[in-house]
C-alpha cells in the first residue's frame, strides 16, 4: 500500500512535545515498513525523524494546536491562525489521489469531521480516550458511519466511546533491539511522562519518599508549577530530575532501575512507558486504571493495585522487586514487539469496508 500519515500537530517531532503518539508514529512506520509498504509523512517544520523510514516528507510550519486534555470538556473546538492542523489537512487533502489510505495520527477535530469529505479513505488511530464532549461526539458519529475506520490502543480506552461495535484493538509496538536488558538493578524507583497533574507523579514521589530510595523522573516539564509542588511535597534529593531524553539514552537510564511506577490519575489510552521498562527488564507497579492495567501480567512483569492507594503501591514493592527481570522483559516482547503490531495495523486497514 502506499499510506500517506498525518501526524501529531503539538509540534515538531523529537522533542517530546506529542508524548506517546511520537514513538506510535515510529513503531507505525518501522513496522509497515519491514512489510514492505511505501509511506509519506506529514509533520512540523523542525521534526527530528530515523533515516530512511518515509518515501516522501512534507514539514509545514505553523502554530501548535491546544490539547484536548488540558482544556474544560465542554471546550469549544479551537484552531488557531496560522493552524499546524489546518497545514496539516491543506496539504494531505491537495496529496490524497497519490495514496491508498490516509492514517491520522492526531486527536483532534478536524481530520475526524473530514472523513466523509475524503476521496481517498481516511482512518484515525485514536490516542486518547474521553476529554471533550465535542470529540466525544464526532468520534461517536464517526464510528457509526464508518466503523472500521477507528482504531485504539486498548479495551479502556475505547471504552470511553459510544462505539456501534466491538472496537479495533492496536495496542501498540516497539523494537526490542533498541532497548537493553539490565539484570542487576540500583537501589532506584524510575517514572516517566509528561509532568503534568494527570499524570500523578506525587503518588510516586511519596512511595519513593516512604521508601526510602530516589525517584528518577524522566520526561518534559509539561506543567512547571505543578512540578514545582511535587518536588517541595517531599525531602530534598528524593526526586532526579533527567529531562526528556530520546529512546537510547531513555533506556540505558531506565533499566538501571529495579521497579517503573505508573500512577496515572487520568484514563492512559495505552502507557508507552510501560513497556518500555519491562524491555529492560524492569517490572511495573501500577494502578489498576486504564490502558496499563491491560499490559501488564501481574506476577510476571509486575502488579496492579487500587486506584491512588499510595499505601498499595509501597505493600507490594518488595513482590514487585522480587520478580525474575528476564521473565519480565520475554513476556513484554511476546506480547508487544513491532512485527505483531506491524500485523494488527495491516490487518485492519485491508479489512473490507
Amino acid at each position: 500500500m502506499k499510506i500517506l500519515i498525518i501526524s501529531t500537530p503539538m509540534g515538531p517531532l523529537g522533542k517530546g512535545l506529542g508524548g506517546g503518539v511520537e514513538l506510535t508514529l515510529l513503531a507505525v512506520l518501522k513496522g509497515l515498513k519491514a512489510r514492505g509498504h511505501q509511506m509519506a509523512l506529514v509533520a512540523a517544520s523542525g521534526s527530528e525523524l530515523e533515516a530512511g523510514l518515509l518515501d516522501q516528507l512534507w514539514l509545514e510550519p505553523g502554530v501548535p494546536q491546544a490539547s484536548w486534555q488540558h482544556q474544560p470538556r465542554q471546550a469549544a473546538v479551537q484552531i488557531p491562525a496560522n493552524s499546524l492542523l489546518a497545514r496539516f489537512w491543506d496539504r494531505a487533502l491537495q496529496e490524497q489521489d497519490r495514496f491508498d489510505l490516509l492514517l491520522n495520527l492526531a486527536y483532534d477535530w478536524l481530520p475526524l469531521w473530514l472523513t466523509p469529505h475524503c476521496r481517498t479513505p481516511l482512518f484515525h488511530l485514536v490516542s486518547m480516550g474521553s476529554v471533550g464532549e465535542a470529540m466525544d461526539q464526532l468520534i461517536a458519529a464517526t464510528a457509526a458511519r464508518f466503523p472500521k475506520r477507528l482504531a485504539f490502543h486498548t479495551a479502556a480506552q475505547a471504552a470511553d466511546f459510544d462505539l456501534p461495535a466491538a472496537p479495533q484493538l492496536m495496542a501498540n509496538g516497539f523494537d526490542f533491539s533498541q532497548y537493553q536488558f539490565q539484570a542487576t538493578p540500583q537501589k532506584l524507583l524510575g517514572w516517566a511522562g509528561r509532568i503534568a497533574p494527570e499524570k500523578g507523579l506525587e503518588d510516586a514521589a511519596k512511595v519513593a519518599q516512604q521508601w526510602g530510595w530516589p525517584l528518577a523522573v524522566w520526561g518534559l516539564k509539561e506543567d512547571h508549577t505543578y512540578a514545582e509542588a511535587v518536588e517541595a511535597s517531599v525531602p530534598e534529593g528524593t526526586l532526579q530530575w533527567r529531562g526528556f531524553l530520546n529512546t537510547a539514552q531513555f533506556q540505558a537510564e531506565l533499566g538501571h532501575c529495579a521497579v517503573l511506577l505508573n500512577t496515572p490519575k487520568w484514563n492512559e489510552a495505552f502507557g508507552n512507558v510501560v513497556v518500555e521498562a519491562m524491555a529492560c527488564g524492569v517490572p511495573v507497579l501500577a494502578y489498576r486504571r486504564g490502558g496499563p492495567a491491560e499490559l501488564i501480567d501481574p506476577g510476571i512483569s509486575g502488579a496492579l493495585v487500587e486506584p491512588d492507594c499510595i499505601k498499595a503501591l509501597v505493600e507490594w514493592l518488595p513482590q514487585v522487586l522480587a520478580l525474575d527481570r528476564q521473565v519480565c522483559r520475554a513476556k513484554a516482547k511476546e506480547r508487544f514487539s513491532l512485527e505483531a503490531f506491524a500485523l494488527r495495523l495491516e490487518n485492519w486497514l485491508t479489512q473490507p469496508q
